[in-house]
């Protein structure tokens, strides 16, 4: 599954993602300041599912109907990089096959999956 990671999304994340074989494009690494609709653009061109730490996609998403393949809001503040990276790939992992098409919401304890409009 191919990866778009928002500007907010920890480097280390994204390191430990690449190291397990994901492909993660990194908005911080390639387009800095890039705004949340050239994000969404980006993310429907590489047909990538969408991490974020940035709520606003939500409203992008379900209000305004501007998703890409999917998005994975990362609630995971206040966590040590390896619980943040062992949670994140349990979600791709072991519910990967439900986040294409859905706005999903990982948090410490749960992911929730909705279904995007």
């Amino acid at each position: 599954m191919k990866l778009l990671a928002d500007e907010g999304v920890d480097a280390p994340l994204v390191r430990r993602l690449r190291q397990e074989g994901f492909p993660v494009l990194y908005v911080a690494e390639t387009f800095p300041g890039m705004k949340d609709l050239e994000v969404i653009a980006l993310a429907q061109e590489e047909g990538a599912l969408l991490l974020t730490t940035d709520k606003d996609f939500g409203e992008l998403a379900f209000r305004w109907g501007l998703a890409p393949l999917g998005v994975l809001l990362l609630r995971l503040e206040g966590l040590p990089q390896e619980e943040k990276a062992a949670r994140v790939l349990w979600a791709l992992r072991e519910h990967g096959q439900v986040l294409p098409g859905a706005f999903s919401v990982l948090d410490r304890e749960r992911l929730r999956v909705r279904r995007l409009p």
